[in-house]
């Protein structure tokens, strides 16, 4: 059988679907996601037995991305030496004295996470280790933990024009587009409906106190001290006799500033070897992956410093916490590789121009088209597990749609729609890296929270959808957003009524 027949048709989406709909079904994700990886190297090589042994492993090879691995173990490493030396309980028992319920934990963890703008994978892991000791204090349940992350880690980066996201967005407008990346990035953010109304409703949920569906039993569950309700025993990885009782505050307060810092500071330097002028050019031309490996060990050698003077942490614990870093990492690890390839399958068999071929066969009325658009983007992003993907096969098409300077405006509200649809579907997708990085910040077990975190983004994407379809006919910013967000409010204050 020729794997040419499989190219660049339906059959395209087989493997990302069959990956997705066994991880719901049998809640075990490595399994899952290996059959989808397998299933897509059968069809690209016709089923031919070894040949398809032969480009699963080409393709995983190929897919896999070191820098963001290399990342998550010096990642690891910096939570783990947290709790050894103390920092992280002292960091608990200082914000238990100034945080009084569980609603303002809630609360000062979305803060942190808006305020961490810069990656989201740093946003994700670094936001976990800092808040949890707190929130696992007044009860909140690792799945709603994982909830408030994933709500603050995508969907800000995607509105700050600082961060590792707009650069990709903008390497991703083409040049004759007549607008420059950075000038459509800023242009898209009032329109960004997804992003800005997931914001909204974490906001709602924590200050009402509300929550439904699986995320309510999970909630209830917690408030009785189960705060896993399944899976918990997979993060049981730094045992109580390893944390030093001489750590302060400052252990975890510095290593933290200084990984935001150098972060920062790298972007912008790395920004300025590829040829920027200015702070802002050169954000948006960096390298994300080099600069936060780079700022990771830094912050490791910073820790080294801070630590081992005062005998907080001993040479030898020191040390062994780069394999304990490395085995919490594993799961969020294995998960990604398995992703990567998944994706790698979806572009050896072009998902990518049939797509493409749906788009413009099917999205030819204008007025609806931002609508489409976002369908569209959700189901890709979703299927593949990367909003970057997403970015890199829409916003072209969405720009093409519009070529003429008197079609900016729609242009505009197209390519906002290919961005919130993106990253919704990258909120619902299990396979997403985001998601996996979000429940390993948590440390919650992942099928956990991709099921609670699925129906909370499901009612913002609905209202999303008639936001972009209201977007098609009223050019407005203020108008389409002011209407979505009176509608979120109101389906959020009806759902309320109904649980009660």
């Amino acid at each position: 059988m020729n794997g040419s027949m499989f190219i660049g048709t339906w059959w395209s989406l087989v493997p990302p679907l069959l990956a997705i709909a066994l991880a719901l079904i049998t809640k075990e994700v490595y399994s899952s996601l290996f059959i989808g990886v397998a299933m897509g190297a059968l069809l690209y090589t016709g089923f031919h037995p070894w040949n398809a042994f032969v480009a699963l492993f080409d393709i995983m090879k190929s897919s896999m991305n070191l820098n963001i691995l290399i990342f998550d173990v010096l990642l690891g490493m910096i939570i783990v030496l947290m709790a050894k030396s103390g920092g992280s309980a002292a960091y608990g028992r200082w914000a238990g004295s100034k945080i009084k319920n569980k609603k303002s934990a809630m609360f000062a963890t979305t803060g942190l996470g808006i305020l961490i703008f810069v990656d989201d994978y740093f946003n994700c892991l670094t936001v976990g280790s800092v808040m949890r000791p707190v929130t696992d204090k007044y009860r909140v349940s690792r799945a709603k933990l994982a909830y408030i992350i994933d709500a603050t880690a995508a969907p800000v980066c995607i509105i700050a024009p600082i961060s590792s996201w707009a650069a990709a967005v903008n390497s991703y407008v083409p040049a004759d587009a007549g607008i420059t990346g950075f000038q459509l990035f800023l242009w898209t953010i009032p329109y960004n409906l997804y992003a800005l109304l997931t914001l909204v409703m974490v906001f709602y949920m924590i200050g009402t106190g509300f929550d439904f569906g699986l995320m309510k039993k999970h909630e209830q569950n917690a408030a009785r001290g189960d705060l896993f309700t399944s899976g918990g025993e997979e993060f049981d990885q730094v045992k109580e006799e390893e944390i030093s009782s001489n750590g302060h505050v400052i252990d975890l307060i510095l290593p933290v500033l200084v990984l935001i810092g150098t972060a920062i500071g790298a972007m912008i330097y790395t920004g300025f070897l590829g040829g920027a002028t200015d702070i802002v050019t050169a954000f948006s031309g960096c390298d994300a992956e080099t600069s936060l490996i780079f700022a990771t060990m830094i912050t490791v050698l910073f820790m080294l410093v801070l630590y081992l003077p005062r005998k907080v942490v001993t040479f030898k614990g020191f040390m062994d916490s780069f394999v304990e870093g490395f085995k919490m990492m594993i799961p969020a690890i294995a998960i990604l590789i398995f992703a990567w390839s998944l994706k790698g399958m979806g572009d050896a068999l072009e998902i990518g121009t049939f797509v493409k071929t749906i788009v413009g066969t099917n999205a030819s009325a204008s007025v609806i088209l931002p609508a489409i658009l976002f369908l569209v983007a959700i189901f890709l992003s979703f299927s593949t597990g990367t909003s970057w993907g997403t970015f890199a096969i829409l916003v072209p098409i969405a720009i093409a749609m519009f070529p003429s300077a008197d079609n900016m405006q729609m242009m505009i509200i197209a390519v906002s729609a290919v961005l919130s649809g993106a990253v919704c579907g990258d909120h619902i997708s299990p396979i997403s890296d985001t998601t996996v990085m979000s429940s390993a910040g948590a440390q919650s077990n992942h099928i956990n929270h991709v099921t609670t975190q699925m129906q909370y983004a499901a009612v913002v994407a609905v209202v999303s959808a008639v936001g972009f379809l209201l977007a098609g006919f009223v050019h407005v910013w203020w108008i389409v957003l002011g209407v979505s967000l009176i509608l979120l409010l109101a389906v959020l204050t009806v759902l309320r009524k109904v649980a009660k």
